[in-house]
Formats: C-alpha cells, structure tokens, sequence
C-alpha cells in the first residue's frame, strides 16, 4: 500500500491540528509590509483574521500603523498586550455597556471606529457623554459590496451628526468585499477609489479635514492607489488560503496556515464510486465557508489535484484522483481551508512549526470574542 511521508506533520502534534509555518509567514508579513510603503501607503492588517498577539506584534515591528480589528472584544484583547492604535472598521451600535468599554480602551489606546447613519452617530455620542472627543469615527462608504455603508454622496451629513454629537471625524473607509470573486479585484479596487474620493469631497465640502481615507481587502490591497486612500487593511495575507489560490491571489508557496489531519477511511472506489480517502478535519476545524465559485471546502497542501466535495463536522471527504496512488490509512495530510479566518476563531491555540519541527504554541487570544 502507498505510504505519503508525514515527517511534514511534526511528531508530537494529534490531528486535527492547526499548524503555522513560522517561515512562510514571516515572509508574508514583511513581503506586504514592504510592497504597501512602497506604494505610500500606511499598512492597518486586519487583526480578526489571526487574532494572535504574536503576530500582531510581528505585524506592528514590521511597520504596521495600528491594528483593525471586528469588535470592541477584539480591540481589548490587542490593547492588553500592548497594541496602541486600534480601529473597529465597523459600524457600532453603542448602548451603556458598549460606552463604558470603549471609554476603557481610549484611555490605553488610540480608538477609532465606523459610523454609517447619523442615528449611530447620535446614539454613540450620547452614550459616551464627555467621552465622545476620545473616540475617533470614519464614515463607512459604500463602494459595490452592499454590505454596510453609507452611500458616498450621504458621508457628509453623517460626518456632520458624528461633530455634533461630539465625536472626532478623521475619514472615510470602505470594504471592497466584492473582491473576493472570480475576476473582481481590479474593478472592485476602482469602484473603491471612485467611492472614496466622492465621499471624501463631500466631507470637505461640509467642512472636514480629511485625515485618513482607508480601503482595501487582501485580494485589492496591492491594486490600490496612495491617490485615493491614506491606508489599506488586508487580513488573510500572513496565512493565505484556498479562496485567496483560487482567486489568484497567492501561490502554495504562500501558504502559511495548514489543518493537519489523518486518512481514517480510504476507499477505491468502482462500479460509478469515486476514490476517496476521508479525513479527521471536518467542519468544526475547517469553517464552513464555500463560496458558490470555489472548487471544493479548502484544497490538500501537497495534493493540489484533489478535491474535497463534502465536509461534515469532523471528517472531510477527499476525491482522489485516477492517476495518483491513494494514501494509505494513518497518513497525514495538510488541507488548505477555503477561509482562514473561520479555522483561527475554532481553535484554541495553534502549533507554530518549521522544517518539520514543532517551535512553540501561540493561544488564539482573541477567539470567541464576539462583540
């Protein structure tokens, strides 16, 4: 029977596991760090991909200009381990218990966070009270993901509740989610410019000094412009994964984050059965995410001709290839995931190897904080 060498998977290490190639990235934090000065622009990694401290301070050596992070629970997890500019790149619905946090965390780092309707605007200047100048807002645009945001000719009026409720405006930004598709980074990272500079006008139309004007995903980070935005803040890049391959975005080589797993079930097939090996990684490690456009639920690290039709909570069903001999039972295998950030927010801790050897362990500190 064919065996597949496994001295990739480190010893010591029990499947599933989710390994970290300190090597690959390393490179890819200091690779984007180095092409976004380039372009002048500031670099602001989205933080909820990884939700590490470790990385976070390995982003901010390398030049990083603060952190974005998705929720205040977030933010306080990367302000305790010493992060000291943070953005909530989301619109807040902030209510007494949502003020007193953040009337925390300005006072042990720069907070700036979303806005997108003049009543948030209203209600989150309320709720902070003498607090409000501490909080800086940017107004969430709309520019083709029809997500939140405010349509770019609306930022004006909404910057202008923000100032009378007390807040600082510094900006704009935007999320060109549309980029993770088939073919739609360079027009979602035009749509971005033409949104951002609209909405920008309009803030200096109603008076603003416009200090930050912040965009890009990690598909469209390196397709935008210093002309039309101040900073970019891409997340999935330090790990890359199998939406980013399929979309072109990354090569395997770039591939930082890997779920180990074993061939528990292996299977010929014949008689209109396809060949198939069935992994200990399902769902609960690998995220449910799978885009209509994707070929399968992540892609084999070694194997990229294989594809993995059917996840269920904790096994991964993998069609094997004719051409290729299938793995033997108690081989182990290192998948892709489709999405990085879902496998990181399942997994309490992860092993950071190299060459094959387990380095450390780093606690995924920031998991499950939800709001």
């Amino acid at each position: 029977m064919h065996r597949i060498p496994d001295s990739i998977v480190p010893e010591g290490i029990d499947t599933p596991d989710v390994l970290i190639d300190r090597d690959v990235l390393g490179r890819n934090i200091e690779r984007m760090a180095a092409a976004v000065r380039a372009k002048g622009l500031a670099l602001r990694p989205h933080a909820k991909t990884h939700k590490v401290p470790e990385i976070a301070a390995l982003q901010l050596a390398a030049g990083a200009a603060g952190l974005t992070v998705a929720t205040i629970g977030e933010a306080e997890v990367f302000a305790a381990h010493g992060a000291g500019d943070l953005f909530l790149a989301y619109p807040l619905w902030v209510g007494p218990r949502q003020a007193e946090r953040l009337r925390r965390l300005s006072a042990t780092a720069r907070i700036s966070t979303g806005v997108d309707s003049t009543e948030a605007a209203a209600a989150m200047g309320r709720q902070l009270g003498d607090a409000a100048g501490d909080v800086a807002v940017l107004v969430e645009v709309d520019s083709g993901h029809h997500r939140s945001g405010v349509h770019p000719d609306g930022a004006g009026e909404v910057a202008l509740a923000a100032a009378r409720a007390g807040l600082r405006v510094e900006g704009v930004f935007t999320f060109p989610g549309h980029s993770y598709a088939p073919g739609m980074p360079v027009e979602a990272a035009a749509q971005e410019q033409r949104a951002l500079d609209r909405a920008a006008g309009q803030l200096e139309a109603a008076g603003f000094e416009v200090l930050r004007r912040s965009g890009g995903s990690t598909p469209s980070a390196l397709l935008t412009e210093s002309s039309a935005a101040t900073e970019v803040r891409p997340g999935v890049y330090v790990f890359g994964d199998a939406q980013q391959l399929e979309l072109g975005r990354c090569s395997m080589e770039d591939i930082a984050l890997t779920v180990a797993s074993t061939v528990v079930s292996r299977h010929e097939g014949g008689s209109g059965v396809p060949r198939r090996v069935v992994l200990d990684a399902g769902s609960k490690v690998l995220g449910s995410d799978r885009p209509a456009w994707a070929t399968g639920h992540g892609r084999l690290m070694d194997h990229p001709e294989a594809r993995i039709p059917a996840l269920s909570e904790h096994h991964a069903t993998v069609v094997w290839p004719e051409e290729h001999p299938l793995p033997a039972l108690g081989d182990r295998l290192r998948v892709v995931p489709n999405h990085v950030c879902l496998t990181m927010n399942l997994v309490d801790d992860v092993a950071v190897v190299r060459g094959g050897e387990l380095l450390e362990r780093w606690s995924v500190a920031a998991r499950g904080r939800n709001s």
